[in-house]
Parts: C-alpha cells; sequence; structure tokens
C-alpha cells in the first residue's frame, strides 16, 4: 500500500513539474500541437474537390502562437476561455462564444490566451483545395 502511494505521489509531483515547466512563461508558444477533428473533401456539381477542416486549438495558461499565415478562408469560435488574436497588425480580444473570420494569406502575428490559470480552446473551420495546409509558419 505504502509503495503505491509513493508511486501515486511520484507520479503526481512528475506530471506538475511537467505542467508547470510547459507553462512557464507567457511568451511561450502552444504545447498541444492543433487537431484536425473533421476532415472531408467536397465534390458537388458547384463544388469541386474542396476539402473542409475542423481543426482544435489549445492553449494552456498564458501560451500563445508563433507568427503564421492561413492560405485559405478562417472561420474561429472560441469554446473556452479569451483570447488576444493579432491579425494584420490588429488586436482582437475574443471570449467564449465570438467567433471571426480570417482572409487567406493575412499575416497572424500571434494569438495569445489571456489567462495564467486556465486553458483557451478555439475551433478553426477551414476550406480549400483538397490537401492544402491550413496552417503556414511565418518565415523569419
Amino acid at each position: 500500500m505504502e509503495k503505491k502511494l509513493l508511486g501515486a505521489a511520484i507520479l503526481s509531483l512528475a506530471l506538475s513539474f511537467s505542467a508547470s515547466a510547459q507553462h512557464a512563461s507567457k511568451d511561450e508558444v502552444t504545447q498541444v500541437p492543433p487537431k484536425v477533428v473533421f476532415k472531408k473533401v467536397i465534390n458537388t456539381k458547384e463544388i469541386k474537390n474542396q476539402e473542409v477542416k475542423m481543426v482544435l486549438v489549445t492553449f494552456g495558461p498564458g501560451e500563445s502562437s508563433k507568427a503564421h499565415r492561413h492560405p485559405i478562408p478562417t472561420i474561429g469560435y472560441v469554446l473556452e476561455g479569451e483570447i488576444a488574436s493579432t491579425f494584420e497588425g490588429k488586436t482582437h480580444i475574443y471570449k467564449k462564444g465570438d467567433t471571426f473570420w480570417e482572409e487567406p494569406n493575412g499575416l497572424h502575428n500571434s494569438t495569445r490566451n489571456l489567462s495564467k490559470t486556465k486553458p483557451a480552446k478555439l475551433l478553426a473551420y477551414f476550406i480549400g483545395s483538397k490537401e492544402q495546409p491550413f496552417l503556414v509558419p511565418e518565415k523569419k
């Protein structure tokens, strides 16, 4: 029994160090990569060879994204938390339930979770040519 408790305590301590290391700096980039949760190619009479992607983006407390571009139209919906999104030099604050639109190829300077204690999540919706990337890192 004592070995189990000791093992649980060690695991808990290790996880807390890992979590604090991941969220140590407000300037840190996201630790959880965007996750494609839906993908479907559309081929109808009116729409040819277009792919829809829905992507879940998670920001830990204080985390932010690096500068990037979306080569295809982007619609975002904030699922949890509050974020500051700087697009084409203008910063917008979005909270749970807010939606936003980003023109293709615009510079997305950063997105930052405004909370130091809670995660923020958003769902991004993309549609574009089949297999076209939805995110391209900005070259420095």
